[in-house]
């Protein structure tokens, strides 16, 4: 959408009467009155929302759109234009609640700096911080490519097990689990190339 459209004025806007459909998380929201900004993101991006009052169903912005707190998913409709700041924006005539976020979002302005909570909680960090979601793109994007350079020289990919009944690793002190069904002791593998290994001659 951004793409398409950033580059018009409000004028061309305008003319064009385009109207979209958009869905995401709702980011922040600036309460002025009958009327209101909303952030909402997605995986592709952010975009504007304004939400005025008398623009929607009766009763939807008051008894509805009000209560919705942040992190709420919500749908929208309506006709793109630009605010007097440039921004593209989305001016909506329907608006609904699709999921209910049961936890409230990490400060909207610092983000989620805890590391520990980063870590282990990964996805608000992705939810808080484009940082964090931009280095799982390039990720994506790297392991992609490396897929197809080895595809297209004849490897194969496989899946070996990560549950191993014979210990491996060398010195290192191995993860232990027991196997309910088969009544056995397993242990995790510290590496996925040894099954692959014993192969013989197979480009994996």
């Amino acid at each position: 959408m951004h793409a398409e459209f950033d580059a018009k004025d409000n004028d061309e806007l305008a003319s064009l009467n385009v109207e979209v459909a958009v869905a995401g998380r709702m980011m922040t929201r600036r309460v002025m009155g009958k009327a209101s900004f909303v952030t909402l993101q997605d995986v592709g991006g952010r975009i504007q929302l304004y939400v005025a009052r008398d623009d929607l169903p009766e009763g939807v912005y008051n008894e509805q759109f009000k209560k919705w707190d942040l992190g709420d998913i919500i749908a929208a409709r309506g006709k793109l234009f630009k605010t007097q700041t440039g921004e593209l924006s989305i001016h909506c005539t329907e608006l609904r609640l699709l999921t209910k976020a049961l936890r409230p979002l990490p400060d909207k302005f610092h983000g989620l700096q805890d590391q520990e909570v980063r870590y282990r909680q990964r996805y608000l960090d992705l939810i808080a911080n484009e940082e964090s979601r931009h280095t799982f793109r390039i990720r994506s994007q790297i392991l992609a490519t490396m897929r197809q350079f080895m595809v297209a020289r004849g490897f194969m990919e496989v899946e070996t097990p990560m549950m191993q009944v014979i210990p491996g690793g060398a010195s290192a002190r191995p993860f232990i689990t027991h196997h309910n069904a088969l009544d056995l002791d397993m242990y995790l593998a510290h590496r996925a190339g040894t099954v692959s290994e014993t192969s013989g001659g197979w480009r994996f």
